[in-house]
């Protein structure tokens, strides 16, 4: 099976690595708190290593699964980077929302070593990871994804090539742009129920079969309901991502009014310190409101 190493093992690639381990693959982890790569050895097996260098010498295929663009960057380059570590052929697949700019870079900076490099950003969340049922869209050299999708089936149900360098990056941003506007819309809607005296709960029984239904209300109306946003994706994640979508319009001449607005409604999230809340907690600020 596949020599494989895994950078970042957050909420995300902790899970991911650990399906890696239990399709069979030779799995080599490296986290920058290293008590957290540890325990992982502890659980999966396989070998911590105490730099991205050490993770990736002699491995197929590298994934990343970190926080920004200059997270990427660190793991990626300098001595002590992955790049230094890997050798001509082999692949580097990012599992990191960033943004194209410093996917071109990394890319570039990649073919230099011989090294091919996939922007493969996930949707699917924590659940998703845990379960191997993530979506992943990738930009890269259709010889590099097709190599790399077998190892990324074993945390997905869905890879697939939308494109060039880059093109992955694009296809998260219209993803999260999408559920920016969605989750503003539920949040408005099942306020507007509670406000008029309505069971909430029955309401989306009615409306979630329909056209209005989506996987945030059937997975996040309970819990919005309930005023309860500890889990999920965090408010600063998304606002991160949203940074990205709103520079890059900036950039191309896209108009995104609605994904602006909402951006700015996170913020008044973040104002109430809901930084580390779920993103369904635009109903938390509606509350708040009267």
């Amino acid at each position: 099976m596949a020599k494989v190493a895994f950078l970042g093992l957050g909420v995300m690639g902790y899970p991911m690595a650990g399906h890696l381990a239990a399709k069979g693959c030779d799995v080599t982890v490296y986290n920058r708190t290293g008590s957290k790569a540890e325990a992982w050895v502890a659980q999966h097996g396989g070998r911590a290593a105490p730099t991205p260098a050490d993770a990736a010498a002699g491995a197929e295929f590298v994934m990343a699964c970190v926080g920004n663009d200059d997270d990427l960057r660190a793991v990626c380059t300098g001595p002590g980077g992955a790049l230094a570590g890997m050798g001509e052929g082999a692949v580097f697949v990012d599992h990191t929302t960033v943004s194209s700019k410093v996917t071109e870079e990394m890319a570039a900076t990649a073919a230099e070593s011989g090294v091919a490099f996939v922007d493969a950003p996930v949707s699917g969340g924590q659940a998703g990871a845990e379960n191997g049922q993530l979506v992943i869209m990738c930009g890269g050299p259709q010889e590099a994804f097709d190599r790399a999708e077998p190892v990324m089936a074993a945390y997905a149900k869905l890879a697939k090539r939308m494109g060039g360098t880059g093109a992955g990056q694009l296809t998260k941003m219209v993803n999260q742009i999408c559920i920016a506007g969605l989750l503003q819309g539920l949040a408005e809607g099942l306020h507007l129920a509670q406000k008029a005296g309505l069971d909430g709960r029955a309401v989306v029984e009615v409306i979630g079969g329909g056209a209005a239904g989506s996987w945030q209300m059937v997975n996040r109306h309970g819990t919005m309901l309930d005023d309860q946003f500890d889990h999920g994706f965090a408010v600063d994640w998304m606002r991160k991502d949203l940074a990205i979508c709103l520079a890059t319009a900036e950039e191309n001449g896209a108009s995104l009014p609605v994904t602006a607005l909402v951006d700015q409604f996170y913020k008044d999230v973040q104002n109430m310190g809901g930084g580390r809340w779920d993103t369904s907690s635009l109903i938390k600020r509606l509350r708040a409101m009267g």
